[in-house]
């Protein structure tokens, strides 16, 4: 069995895990921003499930940049683990192999180990959600980069940059993301003619209100989908994948994958190369398969891997 711990802003959630990735338990508690307490915190869950499970070793999924020795450049929102090693911590403190990696990796290998790429050895998983995150699976393994930090598609540059000053707001976070894209481009937008405008941060009601004729929200949904399909051109032009896996709360809807594919056939028509490649090679759009236990799943796959191969 392996205990398998999944990351997030808000909860780290936990479960044990088979080897053949039947999850036998779930649990979650609150993440806190502190050091100590969040160290203390995955402490506990490991006593309380070797209570009741012979562990063999543990995998973690967590968000940011991270080293392949388990060093966490960053931590996402949790910013008390920058610069932390939890992996080292938790091998001193269980005497257990442990595991980590960015919670988008842990997403992209599971879905080669229980999802919907089990065939493919090269594609590329995206996560759509507050932000944009990637996974790249290359001859089936996670390419990590030199640092850690490959997958950060949402980093890329749309277009349109200022001639001078920041230029982030012009990422693919910020222009193709569900929260810090969608809703915070239609929120921007709204607030200039409503001083009185809540922020929307569920990309439903964006969606719903084009269907209502709202002009505003037909703008800002047609511009996010012109900007993820961009980015999906880039990447299949840059990494000629097998396919690109869409995962994320906003991948379970139909509409949404079908306005997706529609877009990205549309743009590959008005690119000559790609237009010209078409008859022979036209990469696939699919949604990802694993949903909520994407991360969990793929951080046990990493340590059956590790396990296995020593």
């Amino acid at each position: 069995m392996f205990l398998s711990i999944d990351i997030g802003g808000t909860t780290i959630k936990c479960g044990i895990v088979d080897r053949q990735g039947n999850i036998l338990k779930k649990s979650a508690v609150k993440t806190e921003d502190n050091k100590e307490v969040f160290l203390a915190s995955l402490l506990t869950i490991y006593h309380e499930v070797k209570k009741d499970y012979e562990i063999e070793g543990i995998g973690i999924s967590a968000p940011g940049i991270i080293e392949k020795n388990g060093h966490m450049t960053t931590a996402g929102a949790i910013m008390s683990l920058y610069g932390e090693n939890i992996k080292t911590f938790l091998e001193e403190n269980t005497h257990l192999p442990v595991t980590i990696d960015n919670d988008a990796n842990a997403a992209a290998i599971a879905e080669k180990w229980l999802g919907n790429a089990t065939n493919m050895k090269n594609y590329i998983c995206l996560v759509l959600g507050t932000g944009m995150g990637g996974g790249i699976v290359i001859n089936n393994e996670v390419y990590s980069g030199a640092n850690g930090m490959a997958g950060e598609i949402g980093w890329g540059i749309i277009s349109g940059i200022p001639e001078t000053g920041l230029i982030e707001d012009y990422s693919l976070n910020r222009k193709a993301a569900v929260v810090s894209g969608l809703c915070q481009n239609y929120n921007t937008e709204k607030r200039k003619t409503d001083t009185n405008h809540e922020d929307i941060l569920d990309a439903k009601e964006i969606f719903n209100r084009e269907k209502d004729g709202e002009e505003l929200a037909r703008t800002i949904v047609n511009q996010f989908y012109e900007d993820l399909g961009l980015g999906l051109i880039n990447l299949i032009s840059f990494f000629d994948p097998e396919a690109i896996l869409i995962g994320g709360g906003i991948s379970q809807n139909k509409e949404f994958q079908e306005r997706l594919q529609t877009k990205v056939n549309e743009l590959k028509k008005r690119h000559e190369a790609l237009n010209r490649i078409l008859p022979v090679i036209d990469t696939p759009i699919i949604m990802a398969k694993l949903k909520n236990d994407a991360g969990m799943l793929g951080a046990t796959y990493q340590i059956k891997q590790k396990i296995d191969n020593n």
